[in-house]
């Protein structure tokens, strides 16, 4: 490819499950999780129950799904609003610098304001500074610190 590619992003479908799950696996490879296909399954069921709260999209170039993103929208009761919060955002390694992630943000921003949500919020690693490239380009860092209760 030369030059940035044509990036589509759509919902994703059926026919997107080996790809997905491809790079569903890379994903939670890059986090340092644990190897469970029984966790990549689920996910992706969720992802095709249409009542399940987690929805996603994929980037795809020159017909190849190349990135993924999960969200949901979520309520914000101290502001009487809907947020949509994105979950997961995951490009290709050799894609990334391209334009994908970018879609894909772009995309949910659409998603978010046709539902009538007042933002897209999403978490990253610290060290996770070439995802951050993009994050501070097209999005307000917050002061807000994360806390996990583990139950």
């Amino acid at each position: 490819m030369s030059g940035m590619p044509d990036v589509g992003v759509r919902p994703i479908e059926p026919a997107d499950h080996a790809a997905w799950t491809s790079l569903f696996a890379a994903y939670r490879e890059f986090y340092e999780l644990e190897e469970s296909p029984a966790v990549v399954e689920r996910v992706w069921g969720w992802t095709q129950d249409p009542v399940h709260e987690t929805h996603a999209l994929v980037a795809v170039v020159d017909n190849e799904v190349v990135g993924f993103a999960h969200h949901r929208l979520y309520a914000r009761p101290s502001e009487g609003e809907t947020g949509l919060f994105l979950d997961d955002l995951f490009t290709l390694p050799s894609l990334r610098g391209q334009g994908v992630g970018r879609a894909l943000i772009a995309r949910l921003a659409e998603l978010a304001r046709e539902a009538g949500a007042a933002k897209v919020r999403w978490v990253t690693a610290p060290d996770n500074t070439v995802a951050q490239r993009l994050y501070d380009d097209v999005a307000d860092r917050t002061d807000w610190l994360t806390y996990d209760l583990l139950v």
